[in-house]
């Protein structure tokens, strides 16, 4: 989608490979490598609290699970309340960003996150991306990014995979609690000839997000390479239950040069499994029930899916002027089993409930880049358009008992449909101030047919106008100032917006805004003054309009009030050797309704402090590792703070060694190393166990971290 660097992700290819193809050695070019976060964004980032993280920095990271890739975006925290197979919960900027509703992530320009979701609005689920195949992960934070649209207030982050891969893979993972993983891996050149193409690079590399990836590398006038991957992983788990967790993916990619063209076709394919208990009533481990590892509900689990097909094509010519379209089809499904509250509505057959979710979605993009003058200035125009369409069949809600349908709450057939139109100046006033001015207009249609109350049937349309600006200063000695404003959305669940009939009152519900308004502003700067040091700083700003979300477990719609949100944060990167970095990130941020209600001001959920760190050494004779550190402090739980989570400090760590004639690694992760006893997750709510008062208990509710594991 948006373009970070003036290059393709065409990756040298190792001298084993070139081996096996000669015309592979034929591509050997020079090219710029993302190794981390100290690249120098002076002159191109239009943020502080931008960046880009690259494939050295990710393959250096020990991790549990695939989400956990985006925790290089500073200040983001990923935690999980039920099995691996799941969309994670996010934490960022002062918000509980639940399964995604105001983070925006995507896939080389494929929307991760779901709208209208049977489990979630925003449900972003990354387990389909294949870790070795990431180039970078490129990450924005606040509405300042024209390019962005819905889920975007806190902040965005795409995954950019290898046009080709520097090498070919095969890894055999194996590990505690029947954990295993194999990955296979290769990109095969089909024909490379002529001379590089003439096309030059554009004058400066663009980090703004408006604009797809740019600039071609000095790659052969005519090139063909085909890439696959294969994965399968398999884990049990420390619980007391068999998550028996499987993920199968595949990936498979067209990358052709031709000249000043560029074209790639690219499928995705993942299939995911688990049975995994929910978070548990801390009660129940207090009275003996069950352990911390334990499940009051032991046939809850998942199943999910999710297909994609996509073509993209990008032109750069002489004159600098860039064009790029993409078109994509994405199939997904789900079908989900939980039990939150045991026997608190069904003292019978308990509380499991089904949340079943089918779709296939089509979209695009189209965006082109020019250079201009503006007052005999030079500039940077960019103008695009986005569209998507969910085509939603049976999005279902269903009282279960083990996974056998009692009664239907509630059935939708759902068609929603949007597009984006958006503009970006970039203009150079002088060799110190630059500034950058977007606007983003969006529109929406919603077409709702309820199976089961056809009152709670309807269509709506609705736009809104999101406007952007940035201005900065410098550098002077190494350093850049930001200062940024700029309004952003999310969009709501289409069954609120249309409102209608609440399925578990029977009475009138009020329907939601269709799109919810965030309004931000961001004081920044970034330094390099230092060598081989990168800091930032920003203080940031964000409020968010009061608004009515669906809840997709009661299949009804809930109010939230307005809130504000304001913090800081420090993140620093630091190289005094090639082959050693050190990395230290934190985060400071305070929420509150704005107009709270008797109960209290706090938003519950929402993490007022975090920090990463770690160091990594990669040495020369072979020998490598790293060692990490996450910290979240104590949050609270309900909106008059009485009840607060414990904080939570956990360290994972990796070392290994490389040899170099067969290229073969050997490493060893330990994840959890001080096999900490806290909680991935806690919430406070009434639940009932068997045998409890019938208005049931209000109790703390937690998912622990898993123990110890070496893989």
């Amino acid at each position: 989608m948006p373009r970070l660097f003036a290059q393709d992700a065409v990756a040298t290819p190792s001298p084993t490979s070139a081996a096996d193809s000669p015309a592979r050695a034929e591509t050997e070019t020079e090219r710029i490598t993302i190794v981390g976060r100290e690249d120098d964004l002076l002159g191109i980032a239009t943020t502080a609290s931008q960046g880009s993280v690259g494939a050295q920095d990710l393959e250096q990271r020990p991790i549990l699970r695939r989400g956990e890739l985006l925790e290089v975006v500073p200040g983001l925290i990923i935690t999980q309340h039920s099995g691996e197979a799941k969309a994670n919960q996010y934490y960022l900027r002062g918000f509980n960003l639940d399964h995604g509703t105001d983070f925006s992530v995507m896939a080389d320009g494929l929307p991760i996150n779901m709208r209208t979701h049977a489990h979630g609005q925003g449900w972003a689920d990354p387990n389909f991306v294949i870790p070795e195949l990431v180039e970078r992960i490129d990450f924005f934070k606040g509405p300042y990014f024209p390019a962005i649209g819905d889920f975007s207030g806190a902040g965005a982050a795409e995954f950019k995979f290898y046009k080709q891969l520097p090498r070919d893979i095969l890894t055999l993972e194996y590990g505690e609690n029947d954990y295993f993983r194999a990955l296979l891996a290769q990109s095969i050149v089909l024909r490379s000839s002529g001379g590089p193409a003439t096309a030059p690079p554009p004058a400066k590399a663009d980090l703004s997000k408006d604009a797809p990836d740019s600039a071609p590398l000095d790659l052969p006038r005519v090139l063909d390479t085909l890439t696959y991957a294969l994965e399968f992983t398999h884990h049990n788990g420390p619980f007391d239950i068999a998550e028996n967790f499987q993920r199968y993916n595949a990936f498979l990619r067209y990358y052709a040069v031709r000249a000043e063209d560029r074209f790639t076709v690219t499928a995705q394919a993942n299939y995911s499994r688990v049975d995994s208990p929910d978070q548990i009533a801390q009660r129940a481990i207090e009275q003996g029930f069950i352990s911390r590892l334990g499940s009051l509900d032991e046939t809850v689990g998942l199943n999910t899916q999710r297909y994609s097909l996509d073509a993209e094509w990008r032109r750069l010519t002489s004159d600098g002027t860039e064009t790029r379209a993409q078109i994509y089809g994405i199939y997904s499904s789900l079908d989900l089993f939980s039990n939150f509250t045991y026997f608190l509505d069904d003292p019978i057959n308990g509380d499991q409930f089904n949340q079943a979710d089918d779709r296939f979605i089509l979209g695009g993009s189209l965006a082109q880049i020019w250079n201009a003058t503006v007052f005999g200035r030079d500039a940077t125009f960019t103008l695009g358009l986005d569209t998507r369409t969910d085509f939603i069949n049976d999005i279902g809600l269903y009282h279960t008992q083990a996974r056998e349908i009692l009664s239907a709450i509630r059935e939708d057939d759902v068609l929603e449909s949007s597009a984006g139109l958006f503009g970006q100046t970039e203009v150079i006033w002088t060799s110190w101030f630059r500034s950058v001015l977007g606007l983003r207009a969006d529109g929406y249609y919603f077409d709702v047919a309820n199976h089961l109350n056809p009152e709670t049937s309807g269509t709506k349309t609705d736009g809104i106008v999101s406007p952007k600006l940035s201005l900065i200063f410098g550098p002077f000695a190494k350093t850049e100032l930001y200062l940024s404003a700029g309004t952003g959305f999310h969009s709501n669940d289409a069954r609120g917006v249309i409102g209608g009939i609440d399925p578990a009152t029977g009475e009138n519900a009020l329907p939601a805004s269709a799109l919810a308004r965030s309004t931000g502003a961001e004081v920044g700067a970034r330094t390099s003054f230092i060598p081989g040091l990168v800091s930032s700083l920003a203080f940031f700003y964000l409020q968010s309009d009061s608004e009515l979300v669906f809840v997709g477990d009661a299949g009804a719609v809930e109010a939230s009030g307005a809130t504000e949100r304001y913090g800081i944060e420090l993140n620093n990167f630091y190289r005094p050797f090639e082959w050693l970095t050190l990395d230290a990130d934190i985060a400071l941020a305070k929420g509150r309704f704005t107009d709270p209600g008797p109960e209290g001001d706090k938003i519950p959920g929402a993490i007022p402090l975090s920090v990463a760190a770690g160091v990594a050494i990669d040495l020369p004779n072979g020998w490598f590792g790293s060692l990490r550190g996450r910290y979240f402090g104590p949050r609270p739980l309900i909106e008059d703070g009485s009840v607060e989570s414990n904080e939570s400090l956990i360290f994972n760590a990796r070392i290994g060694y490389r040899f170099k004639k067969p290229e073969i690694e050997v490493a060893l992760q330990v994840l959890n190393v001080f096999d900490a006893d806290d909680n991935d997750i806690e919430y406070f709510y009434a639940s009932r166990l068997q045998g409890e008062p019938a208005g049931g208990v209000e109790d703390i509710h937690l998912r622990a971290v898993e123990p110890r594991a070496v893989r």
